[in-house]
């Protein structure tokens, strides 16, 4: 699966992708736990792609705040 910039993403889109995979990485667990998961790296992606966006929040959220 192709990398998916983040940072030129705005606040409310982050949201939604934040979400999106939140509710993905639920999914992959479930898959996981009843040994359906067809690619079990793909629980790895998805992990590191939220820290991502938490990242860049947290990054956005520091910047405003300093200014």
């Amino acid at each position: 699966m192709a990398k998916i910039d983040y940072n030129g993403q705005s606040d409310d889109q982050l949201s939604e992708s934040l979400g999106n995979l939140k509710r993905e990485q639920f999914n992959l667990r479930f898959q996981a736990a009843t040994s359906q998961l067809e690619k079990p790296s793909r629980v790895r992606e998805v992990r590191k792609d939220i820290a991502r966006i938490k990242t860049l929040q947290t990054q956005r959220t520091a910047a405003a705040v300093a200014k």
